[in-house]
């Protein structure tokens, strides 16, 4: 192992640098009790066995997007005709799940957990939460990502509305994985599948989320804001409406309300 200065975030880290060689992949006439495969990262938490080709963007971040094999991408067929998805801009593509476990897989992760934020027979809200490992985007630090995806009767198909507990997790995961890498190709899982009977009130927006919450509990708006800023939640003083709620307060305000402890109970209204 070769050590070597390096400046990460504006300080200087005594770091260790794992070279490829050091480690060669394990040979496939190995018994099938030894892996074929062990991922190695160096001091900035990339995979350094020789299998991932990292591209950065202009701010010498990886770019995640490009590092998406062809065969996770399709065409998104509400916007375009078009098969081959080389031919596509980001615009007009999908990434399957599988390619955002992969992603993520690559990134590297620490833990996965998942919480109920909103539960029906008809619709059910999921917050995802991951623990992402360190590297050098977030100076060496582990960070902590949430998403909320959601599933109704209204905004799936098929199987997708027997299983709405599933499809919520999946949608709150590739959400989750995707902002946090700041992925701009859209998932599959996030694609609302609304057909042209149903009714479309219910797209994955955060807000909606909330808004179904406090249906559900028989919270008013005005309830709401007024327990909220007794919590000092911050400018809650200052919203009119329910879509004056930034979208990174929500997942905490559905926590509150979920808690149901004394700090945090809003009586239904009469």
């Amino acid at each position: 192992m070769e050590s070597d200065n390096q400046t990460i975030g504006g300080g200087i880290l005594n770091v260790g640098i794992i070279r490829q060689e050091s480690f060669p992949l394990i040979s496939y006439d190995k018994p099938s009790y030894i892996p074929q495969r062990i991922l190695r990262r160096n001091s900035y938490g990339l995979i350094c066995d020789g299998t991932i080709n990292y591209l950065y963007n202009n701010e010498g971040f990886v770019d995640w997007c490009k590092l998406v094999p062809q065969k996770f991408l399709v065409p998104n067929k509400q916007r375009t005709e078009e098969k081959d998805v080389s031919k596509l801009e980001d615009k007009d593509l999908l990434i399957l799940l599988a390619g955002i476990r992969y992603l993520a897989q690559i990134r590297g992760f620490n833990k996965v957990e998942y919480k109920i934020a909103a539960a029906s027979e008809s619709y059910v809200a999921v917050v995802c939460s991951i623990s992402f490992m360190p590297n050098f985007e977030t100076n060496g630090e582990a960070r902590i990502f949430e998403a909320i995806g959601d599933a109704s009767q209204n905004n799936t198909e098929s199987f997708g509305k027997i299983f709405l507990a599933a499809t919520a997790e999946n949608r709150a995961f590739v959400r989750c994985v995707r902002n946090f890498l700041n992925i701009t190709i859209i998932a599959q899982e996030e694609l609302p599948e609304i057909n042209s009977t149903s009714d479309s009130s219910f797209p994955n927006s955060p807000h909606l989320i909330l808004r179904q919450l406090m249906e559900d509990k028989k919270y008013t708006f005005e309830k709401l804001k007024d327990k909220l800023i007794k919590s000092k939640t911050e400018n809650a003083d200052k919203w009119l409406k329910l879509e004056d709620v930034p979208e990174v307060q929500i997942i905490s305000i559905i926590e509150k309300i979920n808690k149901k402890k004394d700090s945090y109970k809003i009586r239904a209204a009469n």
